[in-house]
């Protein structure tokens, strides 16, 4: 760890104070546009007449066009720079998302889902290459955590509002009409404002004092001496970032097959329809999420044990998935709580492991390869939720299997390396210039 200085630590308040809330803003936008089609499964499905196999296709088609734009979307924030990039994401994927109100049978919601997934690609990791570019490494873990708070946020804050436009009627438009509209115009103009707000790197940030400036950008320079910055077709090949993108495909695919049931689950434990009183309820477990995102990162971050932590939490996310298959409404709540604080606190310590040892056109590459292909649970989950249920006859089966994918990644969290050196033989001969790729 690099001696921090005054003017680091005052450097990093600015820019956590800056950066952080907006960010923030854009994370809880974009998990609630791709997630929202969750609150409007009912009444989407007997309107638009969409069968559930086509529901649990169309929702995780999502990922498919995500993951393969993911890369390209990276390296093309690294070279034009966040600022211009994440405002044309922001813009485009929230007029897809409004564009969902004219979804009418399968086709018509494959094609909005598929162009969804398109128009979004590159913003997460996008982000979390963003904040290497603004943070050391002994903040970047708390500072990342804060940024998930975006998704238990969205369910929070967006539950309710879901539920509320789900309820709305008027100017020849139903409830999850209205609900798509509002909330997929509501990106497009933070994508906007974003375009006027964000700074591309330190250097750009008249915010920022000029000494801390100075202070912040030579720490990061010195932090990055320490990582590889190799080919892109080594980056593709390297077996420590394909163990990373196993990792989190099984926690992506818990964390969805859960999300896009979830307010379907809490109804059928309340025995009620999807509405208001369902969104309330459903953002209880996301209160657990964001008290667990901001102290977890945190007590892994001063503790230095990383990846125990990260294996911990995963398994307790595992046991709390499982129980949640209960028909037991108050055990089903306290295991939907546990599932969804550990499944959303175990994400910000799990890009600490990649962050660690890549940089620049590696970390561009790195970091949004592994969201891409991890983002394919996504795809699987729900689709292998509904295969499962159809399978065994029971809704149960499902989160079984979800708990299972839980469990293992936990196991693989655990066999991961912590010291760079220890790496697959020959990582010293990745390493060369950022133009190359």
């Amino acid at each position: 760890m690099w001696p921090q200085t005054k003017q680091v630590s005052e450097a990093v308040r600015l820019s956590r104070l800056r950066l952080v809330p907006f960010l923030l803003l854009m994370y809880v936008l974009a998990f609630l546009d791709r997630t929202n089609i969750g609150f409007a499964k009912q009444a989407f499905q007997a309107s638009a007449g969409v069968s559930d196999a086509a529901y649990a296709f169309g929702a995780g088609l999502f990922f498919v066009t995500y993951a393969l734009l993911e890369i390209p979307s990276n390296l093309i924030m690294h070279r034009v720079g966040a600022r211009i990039w994440m405002a044309r994401i922001m813009v485009t994927w929230g007029l897809t998302s409004a564009a969902l109100m004219f979804a009418r049978g399968p086709m018509s919601f494959y094609i909005l889902r598929a162009l969804l997934g398109s128009a979004e690609a590159g913003l997460f990791p996008g982000v979390i290459l963003y904040l290497t570019y603004w943070f050391p490494k002994t903040y970047l873990g708390q500072v990342v955590g804060l940024f998930y708070f975006g998704a238990p946020l969205a369910f929070i804050l967006g539950g309710p509002l879901s539920g509320l436009l789900l309820e709305m009627r008027g100017l020849g438009l139903q409830g999850w009409q209205w609900m798509f509209l509002t909330e997929g115009l509501l990106a497009s103009m933070v994508g906007v404002w974003a375009f006027f707000y964000l700074d591309d790197m330190p250097p750009d940030a008249g915010w920022l004092p000029t000494a801390e400036k100075e202070a912040l950008a030579a720490v990061i320079a010195r932090e990055n001496l320490g990582k590889i910055s190799p080919r892109l077709k080594a980056v593709l090949a390297n077996p420590r970032v394909l163990h990373c993108v196993v990792i989190y495909f099984l926690i992506q695919a818990s964390v969805y097959g859960v999300i896009f049931y979830l307010p379907a689950q809490v109804a059928a434990l309340l025995g009620v329809q999807i509405g208001s009183k369902v969104g309330m309820v459903t953002a209880i477990p996301w209160v657990c999420a964001m008290a667990a995102t901001y102290f977890v990162p945190r007590l892994a971050d001063r503790s230095g044990k990383h990846r125990v932590i990260a294996t911990a939490t995963l398994a307790v996310s595992a046991i709390g998935i499982a129980f949640s298959a209960t028909n037991r409404p108050a055990l089903g709540m306290v295991a939907l709580c546990v599932a969804a604080a550990a499944f959303m606190a175990v994400q910000p310590i799990f890009w600490t492991f990649p962050a660690t040892y890549l940089r620049g056109v590696a970390a561009a590459s790195g970091i949004a390869l592994i969201n891409a292909l991890g983002a394919l649970g996504g795809f699987v989950a729900p689709n292998i939720r509904n295969w499962a249920e159809v399978r065994f006859h029971s809704p149960r089966a499902g989160l079984y299997v979800l708990a299972g994918a839980a469990f293992l990644g936990s196991l693989l969290i655990l066999g991961l390396r912590n010291d760079v050196s220890r790496d697959a033989p020959g990582i010293a001969a990745l390493k060369s210039s950022d133009e190359e790729f």
